[in-house]
């Protein structure tokens, strides 16, 4: 009896053994806490609006790019189309070019705004960015902010664009058009136009460095994105 005893106790240790063998180690770290989760997420917005304001701030960043190129404005569309029609496309090719540096070099001033944007963002709001899409924190960013930078960022597109003679050009344009018989006189307030086009591709450059965060751990560049990236929060 006692040596069945033995064998069957062998065989359970045996088996034990085995058993912890295969199980996988838990990974160890200290769980996230509420500050950790929420500087985050700051951080996060911090690290993609940076890169973000740094391609669009260079040369080219809005021009160069067919997705975030600012156009002719959609309700003067029918300006752009009559003035090509007779032969002055250098002047409208010259004004989009224009444009679109305007907004190339308005954008480096929009850290400071977005920087104070995210200091409100609460642990709530933070634990349901980091359960959700890619794009979470981009588009609480877009809901909270939009009207808000925009008044604040369109002095200093105004300034820039002046600065750039893009409102010469559309005045050149205008003038050019109207003279044309039987239209209908054509303003738009472009100031208003090109930040709304700037903080657009903002949110899109913004989303896209957010994606990389989420999906790619060499994007996490700093140890707070990796745990709080690579973690699973409840």
């Amino acid at each position: 009896m006692k040596k069945w005893i033995a064998i069957i106790l062998t065989m359970c240790c045996i088996q034990a053994c085995d058993v912890l063998q295969n199980l996988e180690m838990p990974v160890s770290g200290t769980p996230l806490t509420t500050p950790e989760i929420v500087s985050g997420l700051k951080e996060a917005l911090s690290v993609g609006t940076n890169h973000a304001i740094d391609y669009l701030g260079q040369e080219n960043g809005f021009y160069g790019n067919a997705l975030l190129r600012i156009p002719f404005p959609e309700e003067a569309k029918v300006v752009e189309e009559k003035l090509r029609g007779i032969g002055m496309d250098k002047l409208v090719d010259d004004f989009i070019l224009t444009m679109n540096r305007g907004a190339e070099k308005a954008v480096k001033k929009a850290g400071p705004i977005f920087l104070a944007a995210i200091r409100e963002m609460t642990f709530e709001d933070a634990r349901q960015i980091l359960k959700g899409p890619d794009d979470a924190a981009t588009n609480y960013f877009r809901n909270k902010t939009t009207a808000s930078l925009i008044a604040v960022f369109k002095p200093d597109v105004k300034t820039t664009l002046d600065q750039v003679e893009v409102t010469r050009y559309w005045t050149d344009i205008t003038t050019a058009y109207n003279k044309i018989p039987f239209t209908r006189e054509v303003e738009t307030d472009l100031s208003q136009y090109v930040t709304e086009r700037t903080v657009q591709a903002l949110f899109i450059k913004l989303a896209e460095e957010e994606k990389k965060i989420r999906t790619d751990p060499q994007a996490r560049v700093t140890e707070l994105l990796r745990r709080v990236f690579g973690s699973n929060v409840t």
